[in-house]
């Protein structure tokens, strides 16, 4: 049996550090999508992938060594990081990737939401970790938050056997996405976070191209700066910055409460969109994000 990491240690309160970190991942997450929808055309989505893990290894590498960081470790640990790379840092993008094909994109932030209560079931279930009520409750909230938030796209949506397969594919990502998290937390104990997530975007890298080469897509690169640009944000900062802030929330506050993040970056998304598109905040859309802060305040408060 598992013991439990140390990671689920917690300090007496919330330090403005882990608001912080919040913070970061809120932003760089929320922002993605833009970058995400000038990677679309030319390139498929699977080679897309490729040269985002590729760059973004290539970043990590760097800033592991520039810190003077590790990079030998036995092989057993090499199993642990090639297992993180083909769950969170390949697989769960590329079925993400396919469900966003199918269904509304905000069903997809709906489903990714859950992240939070998954992590939590899953610690219980692996680590033997009691799970907490308080963020059971926290999560709820967020959850239904963000399902107010996009309650009219979705609504608007059929649901055909496409859509299924497509709200299926979005359950499975933020599944791999869920465990990836927890294979991240037994390799904290032993594994420098840049080490690490270099090492699992080395690994992502090699499991996507093998995904991308399986598929027939060709391997190009659009040479356009749209393209070129967004690539280098989603690797830089999607990718390199946002999960070592999230590497380091796992460490801090423990899985559970680090999946938060996937609830607070639709908000600032739609934020976004109301600013450079022509996304309208209703009744509704302000309720859910009431529900959201409420979710918040309840799941990341310490005891104290």
């Amino acid at each position: 049996m598992h013991r439990a990491a140390p990671l689920a240690v917690e300090t007496p309160r919330a330090p403005s550090a882990d608001l912080g970190l919040y913070g970061v991942l809120a932003l760089v997450w929320g922002t993605s999508w833009i970058a995400l929808h000038l990677q679309l055309g030319v390139v498929s989505p699977e080679v897309s992938l490729v040269w985002r893990f590729a760059l973004a290894a290539a970043i990590a590498f760097g800033l592991a060594l520039a810190r003077r960081e590790t990079l030998r470790f036995p092989l057993r640990r090499h199993a642990g990081f090639l297992l993180a790379g083909v769950l969170m840092y390949s697989t769960n993008f590329v079925l993400f990737y396919h469900a966003g094909a199918r269904v509304p994109s905000g069903l997809l932030a709906v489903v990714f939401a859950l992240a939070s209560p998954i992590n939590l079931a899953l610690g219980a279930l692996i680590f033997r970790r009691p799970a907490e009520m308080r963020v059971l409750a926290g999560a709820a909230l967020g959850v239904a938050g963000v399902g107010l938030l996009y309650a009219p796209e979705i609504a608007a949506a059929g649901f055909d056997v496409e859509a299924l397969t497509g709200l299926g594919l979005s359950v499975g990502g933020t599944l791999c996405f869920c465990l990836g998290n927890m294979v991240s937390s037994v390799i904290q104990r032993s594994a420098p976070d840049v080490s690490a997530a270099a090492w699992g975007m080395f690994y992502g890298t090699l499991w996507l191209t093998l995904l991308a080469t399986l598929s027939g897509a060709p391997f190009v690169i659009e040479p356009t700066a749209a393209y070129l640009v967004s690539l280098v944000w989603l690797a830089a900062g999607s990718s390199v910055a946002a999960f070592l802030a999230y590497l380091a929330l796992i460490k801090r506050v423990g899985a559970a409460r680090a999946g938060f993040a996937t609830v607070l970056f639709p908000v600032v998304a739609l934020v976004i969109s109301s600013l450079f598109e022509d996304y309208r905040w209703t009744a509704l859309s302000f309720a859910g994000a009431a529900l959201v802060a409420a979710g918040n305040v309840v799941a990341l408060r310490r005891r104290g």
